[in-house]
């Protein structure tokens, strides 16, 4: 979006109550009041509802899921996180793109946020659905000082801070399956994904990828995953308990929820960097729908089953196995599946 595009916005949602006169917005930016009747018209093709009045001027009027730059910009409260954000109207993959920037050297704390993916991926390169209009599908870059062995906890920081902010911005509390999966009523809502790059002791960068199923409604899942993929539109149309902030009806800001989401991220970053980890995993058992369940794990040298009982405090998973073993499990290695269904 122009610089002069946003000013003509801002100045718009700053008055949201009163209309604002072509006049005091040529003015304001110094250009024709033509021109400012071409910013409206385009802000108007991005699909902002702006009122017009010969003897009035300009109002915008409330779009409760308007996903772009500027909006996720908004309001933000970050340091780091989110000061540079590149949006996509489309992508092959957040992640991807997140990977090139990384590589050539961006900010810590960029931002990639597209409103559909062609080629989205989850863990173990299973395809991520990422239609447009619909959900979150957003990387940040993270340049963490640890070393490679100890990302997961990032990782896990990471399911917590999503968490928090599905519950502040929609009024859900959803849970976690490990590491980093969020769930509602057993079904997958929101998955991560940390991709590496690293030397022997040190992070070069993490891109951690993000994506989250917000405005789908039940017929948008396809057949082979609608019995545990869900959206948070679908557990609010479900009649659960929500307050519904921010929110109409049941449809949720996006732009919204990824402001919180940054400012949540960056509270979690901070604490790692801090070495206040016990904290982070304190609070990620809180919200845990794996612990204290039966599952079976699934790796390179076989499967196992037992009873999920903690998690360390550098994120490794602590199963009671079946065979008298108790197992250390480490995210990406295995797969964790409940016995019981998807947790």
């Amino acid at each position: 979006m122009s610089d002069m595009k946003e000013k003509v916005l801002q100045a718009l949602k700053e008055n949201t109550q009163e209309y604002v006169s072509g006049e005091a917005l040529s003015e304001l930016m110094g250009v024709s009041r033509t021109a400012v009747w071409k910013y409206i018209s385009e802000l108007k093709k991005e699909g902002y509802v702006i009122e017009s009045s010969p003897k009035k001027g300009y109002r915008i009027m409330p779009v409760y899921d308007m996903l772009n730059e500027y909006e996720i910009r908004w309001g933000l409260k970050t340091k780091i996180i989110g000061r540079d954000i590149r949006y996509f109207n489309a992508i092959d993959s957040t992640n991807n793109y997140a990977k090139k920037i990384a590589y050539e050297g961006c900010d810590e704390g960029t931002v990639v946020v597209a409103d559909c993916q062609t080629a989205g991926r989850g863990r173990l390169g299973r395809a991520w659905d990422s239609a447009g209009g619909k959900g979150i599908w957003m990387s940040v870059v993270l340049k963490p000082s640890i070393a490679p062995e100890n990302v997961q906890i990032i990782t896990l920081a990471a399911s917590v801070a999503v968490a928090r902010a599905i519950a502040g911005t929609c009024g859900i509390r959803t849970g976690i399956k490990w590491p980093n999966d969020i769930v509602l009523d057993g079904k997958k809502v929101c998955g991560i994904l940390t991709e590496m790059n690293s030397e022997m002791e040190r992070v070069n960068f993490l891109v951690l990828g993000i994506g989250i199923n917000v405005n789908h409604e039940e017929g948008d899942f396809p057949d082979e995953i609608k019995d545990r993929a869900t959206s948070l539109k679908c557990y609010a149309d479900s009649g659960r308990e929500t307050s519904k902030k921010e929110g109409h009806g049941s449809v949720f800001p996006r732009s919204q929820i990824i402001g919180r989401i940054l400012l949540e991220l960056e509270e979690m970053y901070s604490k790692i960097n801090k070495g206040f980890t016990d904290e982070i995993i304190d609070e990620w058992r809180s919200y845990s729908a794996t612990l204290g369940r039966k599952v079976k794990i699934t790796g390179r040298d076989g499967e196992y089953e037992g009873t999920a009982k903690d998690v360390t405090r550098d994120g490794k998973l602590v199963v009671d196995c079946t065979d008298g073993i108790t197992r250390e499990v480490v995210s990406g290695e295995v797969s964790v599946r409940g016995l019981m269904g998807y947790v």
